[in-house]
C-alpha cells in the first residue's frame, strides 16, 4: 500500500512540474498568467517541506490543494493554446 501512495505522489509531483514548466515557456501569455501555475507549485513545495520541521498541518491543509490547482490551471491554458493552434489562430 506504501508503495502505491509513493507512486501516486511521485506522479503528482511530476505533473505538477510538468505542466508548470510548459506554461511558463508560453510566450503569448501575460507574465502573471505564465508564473500562476509555477508560483502554486512551489506554494505547494514549500509548504510540503515544513513536515521536515514538524509542522504538518499546514502541509496537510494546503499543499495538495494548491497542487491540483496548479494542474488545473496549467491543463487548462495548455488545452487553450492547443486548440487554438488548431483553430489556426497562432500567435507564435
Amino acid at each position: 500500500m506504501l508503495i502505491a501512495i509513493a507512486a501516486v505522489g511521485i506522479t503528482v509531483f511530476g505533473l505538477t512540474l510538468w505542466c508548470s514548466l510548459t506554461v511558463a515557456r508560453m510566450r503569448h501569455l501575460p507574465a502573471w498568467r505564465r508564473c500562476l501555475p509555477l508560483s502554486l507549485f512551489l506554494i505547494a513545495l514549500s509548504a510540503s517541506l515544513l513536515r521536515a520541521f514538524d509542522v504538518p498541518q499546514i502541509a496537510n491543509a494546503i499543499a495538495f490543494p494548491l497542487n491540483l490547482a496548479a494542474i488545473v490551471t496549467s491543463l487548462h491554458e495548455i488545452r487553450a493554446r492547443q486548440s487554438r493552434d488548431r483553430a489556426g489562430l497562432s500567435v507564435d
